[in-house]
C-alpha cells in the first residue's frame, strides 16, 4: 500500500511491515465456509446456540448460513472443520480504549480520576509528539487486543495528529476493525498539554483528512473532546458543527466520578447538568457514545434517549478509580443503548472478557446492595460485548452477530487448549462452553481471529 498520509519515520515503517508478518490474511476474496458450531445473540440480546452449522463467507462478508448442513466437503482447503471442543462465536467490541495508555496499565489505582489524570496520564501522553514512541505502543496495543479477541476497537488516540494517524494505520495494516480520534482539548494547563481552538480545529479537520485517505474500510475517524473539563463552549460548539458537517462519530466522557461531575457544575454554570452541556454543543447524537454515565440523573438519561446517545460501561475502570458502580440496568430499563469498554489504563485489562467478568461482578454486588434487583447474567454480558456494543457504535448493520450481508468478524474459541484448565473432562452443552470461556477463559483460548473474513491471529 502507498502511504499518502504523513511520512512516517524509519522505524515507524518498520513496525507497520512488522505487522503484516503478525497478520497472516486468509484471503476473502473467495468463499470459505465454517463448519461447526456457534454462538451469538439477536437483537433482543437472546442467546441462539446452533449445534451444528455451516457459515459461508465471501468477501469478507456472510452469505449463506445453513444449520445441519448435509453435504461440504470437509477436504477442501476453502472448509474450516471446527473439532468437538471449538465453536464460533462474533468478534468482541470494544467500544472505549485509551490507546495512548497502555504503558500506564496497573499503574495509579490508589488515586482517583482527576488525580489519576494529573499524575500519570497527562505526563505519559505528552510523549506522543515521539514519533518512535507512538509507534512502538501503538503496534503493542492493537497486537495485544487482537489477540484477546478485539476485532472492533473504538480508541481515544493522542492530542497529536501524526502520532493519531499512525494509530490508524497500524489498526488498518494489522487488521483490525477501528475508530480513531484525535483528542480535543483547548482548556490552558501549565504543562502546555492543550491545543487553541483555532488549531485543535485545523489539527482536527487534517486529522479526518488523513484518515479518509488511508482508504481502508475498517477505519473510520470520530471526533473526540477529552471531556467537557479540557474544553470550552466555544471548542465543543465547533466540534459539533463539524461532526454534523463531516457525518461522523463522537466520543467522550460524562459522570464518571463526583469530583468531576462538581467541577463541570462550576465550569459551566448557565448548564443544568453535564449531559445538556453537550447537548448545547449539539455533540449528543445517535452516534455518539459517552463512556461511564455512572452518576447520571434522571433527567440526562432521559435526554441520552431522546438524542440516541450510547453509555459505554467501564466497570474495571470505574472500581480501580473509585469512580462508582454503573447501574447498566437502569440505563436497558431506560431505553439507553450500552456497550462495554476495558477503558485501559483506568481498566486493569485490554480482555473484554475481563471487561465481561467486571460487569458482572459490578451487577452482582448492586443487588447485594439493593432489594428486588436482578444482577446480569452472562448471556447479557456476551451480548453487550458483541452486538450491544455493535448497536451502541451505531454499527450494528454491519457487525456484531452472525446474520448475512453482515461482515465475517468472528472468534474461534476452544475450551480444550493445550490441555489447560478449562478442559472437556464431561459432555457440556454449548451455553455451558460459552459460560465457561466467559468466566474462566482467556487469549489461549481465542485461537483464531477473523475482521471482514480476515484472519488475523
Amino acid at each position: 500500500m502507498i502511504y499518502r498520509v504523513i511520512s512516517l519515520s524509519k522505524f515507524a515503517q518498520k513496525v507497520v511491515n512488522s505487522s503484516r508478518k503478525f497478520c497472516t490474511m486468509q484471503s476473502a476474496s473467495k468463499q470459505h465456509v465454517f463448519v461447526g458450531s456457534f454462538v451469538h445473540t439477536n437483537e433482543r440480546g437472546k442467546l441462539i446456540t446452533v449445534d451444528h452449522g455451516a457459515i459461508y463467507v465471501e468477501n469478507g462478508k456472510i452469505n449463506d448460513i445453513v444449520i445441519n448442513p448435509k453435504s461440504i466437503d470437509i477436504t477442501s482447503e476453502n472448509v474450516t472443520v471446527l473439532t468437538k471442543t471449538q465453536f464460533l462465536i462474533p468478534g468482541f467490541i470494544d467500544c472505549h480504549i485509551h490507546a495512548v495508555q497502555l504503558p500506564n496499565l496497573g499503574i495509579g489505582y490508589d488515586k482517583q480520576l482527576l488525580e489519576w489524570l494529573n499524575t500519570y496520564t497527562f505526563p505519559l501522553e505528552r510523549k506522543y509528539a515521539d514519533e518512535k514512541f507512538a509507534s512502538q505502543v501503538f503496534n503493542a496495543v492493537v497486537k495485544h487486543t487482537v489477540a484477546q479477541g478485539t476485532t472492533t476497537a473504538c480508541y481515544f488516540g493522542s492530542l497529536y495528529t501524526k502520532a493519531s494517524v499512525i494509530l490508524g494505520q497500524i489498526a488498518a495494516h494489522i487488521g483490525q476493525r477501528a475508530l480513531i480520534g484525535k483528542l480535543s482539548m483547548n482548556v490552558e494547563c501549565a504543562d502546555e498539554y492543550y491545543e487553541t481552538t483555532e488549531k485543535s480545529i485545523i489539527n482536527l479537520k487534517e486529522f479526518i483528512k488523513n484518515i479518509i485517505e488511508l482508504n481502508s474500510p475498517l477505519i473510520k475517524p470520530i471526533i473526540t473532546p477529552r471531556f467537557a473539563l479540557s474544553c470550552d463552549i466555544t471548542l465543543l460548539k465547533e466540534l459539533g458543527k463539524l461532526a454534523k458537517e463531516k457525518n461522523v462519530h463522537i466520543q467522550s466522557h460524562i459522570s464518571e466520578n463526583i469530583e468531576e461531575i462538581e467541577a463541570v457544575k462550576i465550569k459551566f454554570p448557565e448548564y443544568s447538568s453535564y449531559a445538556e452541556v453537550y447537548d448545547a454543543a449539539e455533540l449528543l447524537t445517535d452516534k455518539t457514545v459517552m463512556a461511564h454515565g455512572v452518576h447520571l440523573t434522571d433527567t440526562e438519561i432521559a435526554l441520552l434517549k431522546k438524542r440516541g446517545t450510547s453509555i459505554i460501561h467501564c466497570a474495571s475502570s470505574n472500581t480501580c478509580l473509585k469512580s462508582g458502580l454503573c447501574d447498566v440496568q437502569r440505563l436497558k430499563n431506560e431505553g439507553i443503548k450500552v456497550g462495554l469498554g476495558t477503558d485501559v489504563a483506568g481498566g486493569q485489562s485490554c480482555s473484554m472478557l475481563d471487561a465481561m467478568r467486571s460487569t458482572l461482578q459490578v451487577s452482582i454486588h448492586l443487588s447485594l446492595l439493593k432489594t428486588d434487583y436482578e444482577a446480569l447474567n452472562f448471556k447479557d454480558v456476551f451480548y453487550l460485548a458483541t452486538l450491544g456494543g455493535a448497536t451502541a457504535l451505531a454499527m450494528d448493520d454491519q457487525i456484531g452477530n452472525f446474520a448475512i450481508g453482515k461482515e465475517f468478524d468472528a472468534l474461534i474459541v476452544d475450551t480444550n487448549v493445550n490441555n489447560g484448565y478449562l478442559n472437556d473432562l464431561r459432555q457440556y452443552t454449548l451455553e455451558e462452553k460459552l459460560q465457561k470461556i466467559i468466566y474462566s477463559g482467556d487469549d489461549r483460548n481465542i485461537i483464531e481471529v477473523y475482521v471482514s473474513g480476515h484472519k488475523v491471529k
